[in-house]
């Protein structure tokens, strides 16, 4: 994301644990379950991690492969997470794809996201803007209530010009600001510290840290939101950012790959276009390196092209850019889209019901949109992609395993 009030860009966990193996290969098992409507109410411990709900008092383009491939990232040694195919047999066609879907909501209207959780069964909500009565009183615990499956709560929360809880907690600096002032040691705390502070207000899902490398001025698209131009120096600060929020508790979303910090353009205004794919690797994308030293994040897919990869499709609905993700850098935790509904990227050519089914298929885990609504239309048009076999259902599966596994969901 990325307007600095309103919308998410311009706003690893291991790859290979075992835990998301187990997950992933539990689709297969659901596909051949019968479904009927319903699904598992998991309320939050003490000591729960990020993705699941504070406790309350009740509740087809060119290949990938294009220039070296990074070595693969360490395994870690996780238990497998058991449950999923439980949860999943459990839900009807429209709930599986409910849970695939963020949302935006008026953060200045409690009542209303209970509505809409309790109405349509999303898998998440993104509070965007300056209204913070959400982030208030414990309202989002009336949120998670009104859900039968936990619900993600993502906010923008970079430091800098992109804050969302600056008012209630107090501000904190600039992604360039703290690189430039601070240890890495010293901003994992700092994140750690933030994190915490957005825990206590219901927030489970950071879209921050940002990954994109740059030298622009501070007040250009990404700017001051960089951690700076040299890759090897951003990636230790991407890294103690990242730590530090999974320390709180708050899922970490990296973004915006595969970078934007040398592309040309706006996604607000239009396409946005990056280097080649070679020139990516050895700048943008050294953040992605060995992404299973950042423990369990999720990603966010940027609305770019790249010229030798995406051949004028943003990454967002690319197949080949998701493969480049999953294969070359080794990323097999949930993938979310920056805003499909608010960007002239996506919007300029497609609706948002063709926008949200294209990156689903392309490989995308979470489709988001910051202005909410129009969430009945797309989930009728994805729910008859889904019957005709445009959408596979193993597709489905293995986005809902990855989804459901990140919120701790499971059983």
């Amino acid at each position: 994301m990325d307007d600095e009030r309103n919308e998410p860009m311009n706003s690893g966990r291991p790859k290979t644990t075992k835990r998301w193996a187990a997950v992933i290969l539990g689709a297969a098992a659901v596909l051949l379950t019968s479904v009927q409507c319903g699904t598992a109410n998991e309320q939050a411990g003490s000591a729960q991690p990020a993705g699941t709900p504070p406790s309350t008092s009740t509740a087809s383009g060119p290949s990938s492969t294009t220039g070296p491939t990074p070595s693969p990232s360490p395994r870690a040694e996780q238990a497998p997470v058991q449950g999923c195919e439980t949860v999943i047999a459990g839900m009807s066609p429209r709930q599986r794809l409910a849970q695939l879907m963020v949302v935006g909501v008026n953060a200045g209207n409690p009542q209303a996201a209970v509505k809409l959780v309790r109405d349509q069964q999303v898998g998440g909500i993104f509070l965007g803007g300056n209204e913070t009565a959400l982030l208030q009183n414990r309202a989002l615990d009336e949120v998670q209530r009104a859900a039968k499956v936990p619900v993600s709560v993502a906010i923008d929360e970079e430091g800098g010009r992109v804050q969302r809880i600056d008012a209630l907690d107090g501000s904190m600096p600039s992604a360039r600001k703290m690189a430039s002032t601070m240890t890495p040691a010293q901003v994992r705390a700092k994140a750690a510290e933030r994190g915490r502070q957005m825990r206590a207000r219901g927030v489970t899902v950071d879209y921050a840290p940002d990954a994109d490398i740059t030298d622009q001025p501070d007040r250009d698209i990404v700017g001051d939101r960089s951690f700076g131009a040299d890759p090897e120096v951003a990636r230790k600060y991407v890294l103690a950012f990242a730590q530090g929020l999974r320390d709180a508790g708050v899922q970490p979303v990296l973004k915006h790959f595969p970078g934007h910090g040398h592309a040309t353009g706006d996604s607000h205004k239009g396409l946005v276009r990056t280097p080649p794919l070679a020139s990516l690797r050895k700048v943008d994308l050294v953040p992605y390196r060995d992404i299973g030293e950042y423990g369990e994040v999720s990603v966010m897919v940027g609305h770019l092209d790249v010229p030798d990869l995406t051949g004028g499709t943003p990454s967002t609905l690319s197949a080949p850019a998701y493969r480049l993700l999953r294969k070359d850098y080794a990323f097999d935790g949930p993938v979310i889209t920056d805003d499909l509904g608010a960007m002239k990227a996506i919007t300029a050519q497609y609706p948002l019901p063709t926008a949200v089914l294209k990156a689903l298929q392309a490989g995308a885990d979470q489709a988001l949109w910051s202005s909410g609504g129009n969430i009945d239309t797309v989930l009728t048009a994805l729910e008859q992609a889904l019957a005709s076999g445009a959408l596979p259902a193993a597709r489905v599966d293995e986005a809902l395993n990855r989804v459901l596994a990140a919120k701790q969901a499971c059983g």
